[in-house]
């Protein structure tokens, strides 16, 4: 975690996090230097054997082949944000507020007494019930164990465990909505491999209590792993559960700055069925690295895997608040990206079935869509519409790819029957299909395809309007854009969408004036209430913020309602 805002000590320090992403960077050698007895990694091990009956004693959320699953054996992915109530009790309407904003599930900061107040039976049970009322699944965790044995004043997990069996009655019950992580964080860098040994203790101390909830577990080098010894001991300790009923939980930051890394440590669970998820996340940079959240949270979509971001409100690192000042009208870039970017919550996140959200075993994936059939094709977009598919509760969504051989590439996606594929090249021939899909993620076969060869560009715009694009101020990996858009005809038009293109990379994080969709390079623009309609001969302006890496160049074309614009 990055440390959040409020009177008392910090549990750990920006300097600390900083030191664990620089021992990551420059390798285990130096690492010993710095964090004398820090251990090799591991060479993670084959399955273990041992009699289990997987979920015999769930009575509730539970574990089966490697998946979290609610009672009704639907499939839960956590779609949803930490927060520190712990450090701000006062903050109640933060669950309603971030159920409101599309969140399934939330992880709440509690304390053990051990290094902050105690929350107390009376206020983790109203914790619980306002889950309950908001219809989330509540992880409560407890954040005094982190970074033991290189924070002095750290607890353990012990200590932890003590405290969820002082709690076994107001957990009691509560096995439908509640999940038992025991301790965040609990080891920092100093000698991780003693990790594990506490860990499989803590877990058979609860079992041997009686509790019966889903127990997670977070990673050693503060949630990190970066010397892999969670993921080299997972299953010994899956294996110490004898209900089956646990799931892993890693906490990416700048650690966790490549494609590859996410890919590879996620990939790794999966493979060997055992069930994992992001428990935290951050996206903004600091100098030790940039974390490659667009990955995490597509990996995660891809996999089905559950991420929880951090943190609503509150941080003493405010880059990582959500929302500022608790304020659900006022969303930072980073909560922009997390609530309504690409594979964010209010795109991927569905309701838990003990709340009547989602269609419990729903395995029937839709109908193919109709052929595709292009139309406004220009030199960079075109126009993709088709016919709807059918599915035994409803489409949620379709999914447009490019087809070249024998791989596949999205470009596009949309909730109704018609895409704009935009950031294409002129005389250019394309291959274009499209998949449907269903609220329980069921994937419909693909539909026929369509080639579409762009034109050749250079001519006259065929549209009637112009578009003049700036960057109004720069930044070390940010900057901020204004596009003004012209009405050169003769008629009013809208509602509009404006498409078009970057080309290094770039990104935008947080728009006004319009709502942005992103599909790597490509861009597709739908207008606010205020701009949905551009009279004849005036303009509407849209702002935004986005990310950049060394270089900005400015898109070299743009499609007013799939017509070529000019530009000025």
């Amino acid at each position: 975690m990055r440390t959040a805002r409020r009177d008392t000590p910090a549990p750990k320090t920006l300097s600390v996090r900083l030191l664990a992403c620089l021992a990551a960077l420059i390798g285990l050698v130096v690492a010993g230097a710095l964090f004398p007895g820090a251990a090799a990694a591991q060479t993670p091990t084959g399955p273990a054997t041992g009699d289990r009956a997987v979920g015999a004693q769930a009575a509730g959320l539970h574990v089966s082949e490697g998946r979290l699953l609610e009672g009704n054996g639907n499939d839960f992915v956590m779609r949803g944000v930490n927060h520190a109530h712990t450090w701000y009790p006062g903050e109640t309407q933060s669950l309603a507020d971030i159920k409101a904003l599309g969140a399934n599930s939330v992880r709440v900061v509690l304390s053990d007494g051990h290094r902050w107040s105690e929350n107390g039976p009376e206020d983790v049970a109203a914790v619980i019930e306002q889950c309950k009322a908001n219809r989330l699944i509540c992880v409560l965790e407890v954040h005094d164990t982190t970074g033991y044995g290189e924070d002095a004043a750290a607890g353990t997990l012990d200590h932890a465990a003590d405290y969820w069996i002082g709690l076994k009655d107001v957990l009691a019950g509560q096995e439908d909505y509640v999940i038992v992580n025991i301790g965040n964080e609990p080891w920092g860098n100093t000698d991780p491999a003693g990790w594990t040994e506490p860990t499989v203790a803590a877990v058979k101390k609860l079992r041997a209590a009686g509790l019966q909830h889903t127990i997670m577990v977070d990673a050693p080098n503060w949630g990190q792993d970066w010397q892999g010894v969670m993921r080299a001991n997972a299953q010994s300790v899956y294996d110490a559960d004898p209900t089956g009923n646990l799931i892993f939980s890693i906490h990416m930051y700048s650690v966790f700055d490549t494609a590859q890394e996410i890919t590879d440590y996620l990939n790794a669970f999966v493979d060997a069925e055992l069930p994992i998820l992001i428990g935290e996340f951050g996206g903004p940079a600091d100098q030790y690295g940039d974390p490659d959240e667009d990955t995490m949270m597509a990996t995660a979509e891809r996999l089905r895997l559950g991420y929880l971001a951090w943190s609503w409100s509150g941080n003493t690192d405010p880059i990582l608040d959500l929302a500022i000042d608790f304020d659900p009208s006022r969303l930072s870039d980073w909560g922009e990206r997390i609530f309504h970017g690409a594979d964010g919550i209010a795109r991927t996140a569905e309701e838990a079935t003990v709340y009547g959200g989602g269609t419990p075993d729903d395995t029937q994936a839709p109908t193919a869509p109709g052929t595709p059939r292009a139309t406004s094709v220009t030199d960079t977009s075109v126009t993709l519409g088709w016919a709807a598919a059918t599915d035994d509760t409803a489409v949620t969504g379709y999914d447009v790819v490019r087809v070249a051989g024998g791989t596949e590439t999205e470009v596009a996606a949309s909730t109704t029957t018609s895409a704009v594929v935009t950031g294409l090249t002129a005389a250019t021939r394309y291959t274009f299909a499209v998949y449907a899909r269903d609220a329980a993620g069921n994937r419909s076969a693909r539909s026929a395809t369509v080639e579409v060869t762009t034109d050749e560009g250079g001519g006259t715009p065929d549209g009637a309007c112009s578009v003049k694009y700036r960057v109004v101020g720069e930044w070390p990996g940010g900057f901020q854009g204004e596009i003004t858009v012209r009405n050169t005809g003769t008629a009013a038009v809208g509602p509009w969408r404006l498409t078009f293109a970057f080309a290094d990379g770039q990104t935008i994080t947080n728009m006004w004036g319009g709502t942005a969709t992103q599909n790597a390079g490509a861009v597709s623009v739908a207008p606010a209430s205020y701009t949905a309609t551009i009279p004849a001969g005036g303009t509407v302006t849209l702002g935004f913020t986005g990310r950049k890496g060394a270089t900005n160049t400015a898109p070299a074309a743009f499609s007013l309602d799939g017509a070529a614009c000019a530009t000025t």
